[in-house]
């Protein structure tokens, strides 16, 4: 664990991102999308104040003519019409403003729940952080926001306002006093927006900056987290020696049904195994040094048969491996020794050393990179 006074100077993980998404410790900023969905409604106004100035005359004019034959269902039928007109606008406004809500809150960081934010914390009811929140460079921040917004919307209003006053008077027809209210209207409202929007940005890049500084690591949090993904390497280690251990056992049990032993004469040592129906010779078991000495005692006791060759033993030991057929350059090699092993088995005769059959030290070249057919998967060992 990192003690408390190592400083938070690194980068956070991929992982440690990924942990504060799900906590809903994201970079996010609410302004964002209240200014889209201001800047959506005043783009609509305008058309929409069109729409609805047709369909108002539409309406006076229907209203005129009931009133010469004037009836309860058929103002009624006037207001709820009326009253369609006023629902389908608002609908349409809302939906918009409700899209762009979500839309934006899921471009700062996607959609999470997090049940973890909603759990009882008895630390926010601690007073003493409660008066780091209220007194905070956070608080201080949330303060000049508000001042700043308050600012430019007042400034902008004061403009707006007194663009409209020579329209007040009376002196103007009404549907262009309305014309001109709703347009001036608009660019206010989409004037404001946009000076919301970059506040918005600010504010974004400013509660990125603070997520960033929250979710830094040091570097022995950094070294245990990669630990953890990769597993403690004493464990891995411990871990690995056991199974060389138990594949190291299985390969020594396996000498007993070795036909020979090729030995180097003490450093090396290869048992073979024929069985006529799998076709070349196989090593069942390899090994050099103390593992040379085993399988030298376990193939004594099993009473199979010790040969030495030295020039063989270390060709078999450098390109084969616990399983593998031998090479086919080797094979005339090896069944000379292979036949002088089954003669003596045949006579009755079986375990022993004995020098080796063969009347030459030479032997073929084998090839570099030759591949080797396995009875079985097994481990290098040896």
């Amino acid at each position: 664990m990192a003690s408390a006074s190592e400083e938070k100077t690194e980068k956070p993980t991929p992982k440690k991102k990924k942990e504060a998404r799900k906590e809903g410790q994201v970079p996010r900023t609410p302004e964002l999308g209240g200014w889209l969905g201001l800047l959506v409604v005043a783009l609509a106004l305008g058309p929409l104040m069109d729409h609805e100035l047709d369909a108002l005359r539409t309406l006076m004019a229907t209203h005129l003519r009931a009133a010469e034959d004037p009836s309860v269902a058929l103002a009624l039928q006037l207001l709820g019409q009326a009253g369609q007109h006023i629902l389908v606008t608002l609908v349409v406004l809302g939906a918009m403003v409700l899209v762009i809500g979500v839309v934006s809150a899921l471009a700062q960081g996607g959609f999470y729940l997090s049940p973890k934010l909603a759990k009882p914390d008895a630390k926010k009811l601690n007073p003493l952080q409660g008066a780091k929140r209220l007194f905070g460079p956070h608080a201080a921040w949330e303060g000049v926001k508000v001042l700043v917004k308050s600012s430019v919307v007042a400034f902008l209003a004061w403009g707006a306002v007194k663009a409209m006053m020579p329209l007040v008077g009376g002196l103007l027809p009404i549907e262009l006093v309305i014309h001109e209210v709703t347009a001036e209207v608009s660019r206010l409202i989409l004037t404001v927006a946009l000076a919301g929007l970059v506040m918005a940005a600010a504010d974004y890049a400013m509660m990125r900056r603070r997520t960033g500084k929250q979710l830094r690591m040091s570097h022995s949090e950094i070294k245990q987290e990669h630990k953890q993904a990769e597993g403690d390497p004493l464990v891995k280690s411990a871990i690995r020696s056991r199974q060389l251990a138990a594949a190291r056992n299985r390969m020594i049990a396996d000498v007993g049904t070795a036909d020979v032993l090729l030995v180097n004469p003490t450093h090396v040592a290869v048992a073979l195994r024929y069985d006529p129906d799998r076709g070349a010779p196989r090593v069942v078991a390899r090994g050099a040094g103390a593992i040379a000495a085993k399988i030298r005692e376990t193939a004594a006791a099993e009473r199979v048969p010790l040969v030495q060759d030295v020039p063989l033993a270390r060709a078999l030991y450098r390109h084969c491996q616990v399983g593998q057929e031998i090479p086919r350059e080797l094979w005339a090699a090896v069944a000379q020794v292979l036949a002088f092993v089954l003669s003596r088995r045949h006579a009755g005769q079986h375990g022993g050393e004995h020098r080796t059959p063969r009347r030459t030290d030479e032997l073929p070249e084998v090839l570099a990179g030759a591949r080797r057919r396995r009875a079985v998967t097994t481990d290098h060992i040896g």
